[in-house]
């Protein structure tokens, strides 16, 4: 691998979080300035999802810790700490990458308990961001999943997605196959603000076509809506008219959560960039995570009916339903894994 040169001692910059994961090496290269990849080797990948979740998949595997789309209201930002990272910059640039996934997933799916359940893909931190395209994690995964017979899904705002689009072909002709595409923002000038890592809207358009031109359904995750950003009738008519022209097959539309270590990170960004704003974000969330009931309301009464006239009412296999205090709108966004490794 080229990145010999680029290796860095592992004692140097491991913090005992990262030991705990299995740490091999850390890596830095020009081609990801800023970003450096820890490197572990995964004890296991099927994560199971606790019962009191209310999800209708029990199990996730996740590629990566960290991500690159550095999106400003990430839900998964505090699982970082349990690295003994920070849930800010440190998940934006220290990106941990577990080098055995595939060949441990394959292992778990032979064992003769395995009951071949929905194995979700994205529910965390994405598979398909910009380190996949070194790492090559996905097409692995996605045979050996196939080859088991286990249904899948994934969740994305990857456009990388495309180079596998004929593996998962082929695996949707074995097993049900489920993609969703997260795409939130319209606006290019705003979606570079507020998730400064991602393919542009356009981009994402473009993959979703892709997806449904392979004959694959695809789901758009129209989430999270950002108060006061993005949810104008305006902002919220042209996304959606936009996905339909895509070929689309449902949406998922829910406001922003701000969980933990998240809220402060948004809202310092929000303070920044928008300092107008933070005083009614002070009163739409309080000093909770989530928008008031009367927010909820409102904002599903705007979406229904251009979810209704623009015929994006369908699911795709990549959805879940959440427990009665996420349950937000139109579909049902994924949740956030629980677990690490």
């Amino acid at each position: 691998m080229r990145w010999q040169g680029q290796t860095l001692d592992a004692t140097d910059d491991a913090l005992p979080g990262l030991e705990r994961a299995g740490l091999m090496r850390s890596v830095r290269t020009p081609e990801f300035d800023g970003i450096t990849f820890h490197e572990v080797l995964c004890k296991s990948a099927l994560n199971k999802v606790p019962e009191e979740s209310s999800l209708p998949f029990r199990f996730t595997v996740n590629t990566f810790r960290g991500c690159t789309h550095a999106c400003r209201y990430c839900f998964a930002r505090p699982t970082h700490e349990y690295l003994d990272l920070d849930s800010g910059r440190d998940f934006d640039t220290q990106v941990v990458v577990k080098m055995n996934v595939a060949a441990v997933l394959r292992k778990e799916l032979a064992r003769r308990s395995w009951k071949r359940e929905h194995v979700a893909l994205g529910t965390n931190t994405d598979p398909y961001q910009r380190a996949e395209g070194r790492y090559r994690l996905m097409p692995a995964i996605i045979g050996a999943l196939a080859e088991s017979r286990t249904p899948f899904s994934i969740l994305t705002k990857g456009t990388l997605l495309q180079r596998d689009l004929p593996l998962l072909r082929q695996a949707a002709e074995q097993v049900s196959v489920g993609i969703g595409v997260s795409l939130a923002i319209h606006d290019p000038e705003l979606q570079k603000a507020v998730e400064p890592g991602t393919p542009s809207p356009k981009a994402r358009l473009d993959l979703i076509r892709s997806v449904t031109d392979a004959g694959l359904p695809c789901n758009v995750m129209v989430a999270p809506v950002i108060p006061y950003l993005t949810d104008s009738t305006a902002h919220l008519d042209n996304l959606l008219s936009a996905i339909a022209d895509a070929g689309a097959t449902g949406v998922t539309i829910f406001p922003m959560h701000l969980r933990g270590s998240t809220r402060g990170w948004f809202l310092n960004w929000l303070a920044s960039e928008h300092p107008a704003l933070v005083r009614r974000y002070r009163q739409l969330y309080g000093r909770g995570a989530y928008v008031t009931p009367e927010y909820k309301t409102w904002l599903k009464a705007r979406v229904e009916p251009m979810v209704e006239k623009y015929g994006l009412g369908g699911r795709s296999e990549h959805r879940d339903t959440p427990a009665p205090e996420r349950r937000e709108l139109v579909g049902a966004g994924a949740a956030p894994d629980p677990t690490l490794f």
